[in-house]
Order: structure tokens, then C-alpha cells, then sequence
């Protein structure tokens, strides 16, 4: 059986979340930029070691219900992403997610670092590298 990752929860993955066999991407919310997993202990601190990792012919990548999801879609996901560009975020909005706005329409997560992970930086496009445990 080949080594996948999943780009969000599934239950089913649990037991092996957070090891080499199963390693999670991050989490796509709309309007958002993508939440792209920085995993420090595995040596994936950029959106370049995701993009080896997903080339690696023993590794899949599955979606939160456990399909196949090609390598061509997945980087579409974290790096193709837009917003709605007529309708920017409230102040009260951003304040709230610890947020400010991204590109393309997008908001991003705000550059902070919270004792259980956050927000390490901006990827060059509708990424952002985040740190911690999240679903």
C-alpha cells in the first residue's frame, strides 16, 4: 500500500495522521487562502517540499473521504484559489479570525504564533504556511 496524505479530516485516518504513512496537507476553507501544513519534524517547512512529496511515485494524495485526488488538482487547490473581490471582508470580520486580506479577493491568516501553532508566514501565492494541529 502506498503512503498518501490528506488535505482534510477523515476519521478513518486517525489512527496514522501525523506519520509517514499519512501526513496532512492542510485545510481548504472558502475564501480563504489555503492552510498549507508546515511539519518542521518531517523536513516540510515550504510549499516546495509538498510539491516533492507529491511527486514521490510511493506517495498518494486522498481527499477527506478517502478518493484519489491527481497532483495537478491538489496544486490547483493551494495555489489557484479566489475569492469574491466584490465583497471584502469587515474589519470586525478580520479582527475576529485573526485575519487580514489576501490576494485575489481572499483572506489570509495574520503572521502570529499561538502555544498549540498559527501562522508562520504567506506562501508567494493563495497559500498560507501554518504550524500546530488543525482540522
Amino acid at each position: 500500500m502506498k503512503r498518501g496524505f490528506d488535505y482534510e479530516s477523515i476519521d478513518s485516518f486517525w489512527d496514522v495522521r501525523g506519520t509517514e504513512d499519512c501526513i496532512h496537507i492542510g485545510k481548504s476553507s472558502g475564501g480563504w487562502c489555503f492552510s498549507l501544513h508546515v511539519v518542521p519534524e518531517m523536513g516540510i517547512n515550504t510549499y516546495e517540499d509538498w510539491v516533492r512529496m507529491f511527486i514521490d511515485p510511493d506517495r498518494i494524495i486522498m481527499d477527506e473521504y478517502g478518493d484519489v485526488v491527481p497532483f495537478t488538482a491538489m496544486i490547483s487547490k493551494i495555489t489557484a484559489r479566489r475569492g469574491n473581490i466584490n465583497k471584502p471582508p469587515t474589519p470586525e470580520f478580520l479582527e475576529n479570525n485573526h485575519a487580514e486580506p489576501g490576494p485575489a479577493g481572499l483572506v489570509r491568516h495574520r503572521i502570529e504564533f499561538f502555544e498549540d501553532g498559527g501562522c508562520l508566514g504567506h506562501g508567494e501565492g493563495s497559500y498560507d504556511y501554518i504550524s500546530g494541529e488543525f482540522s
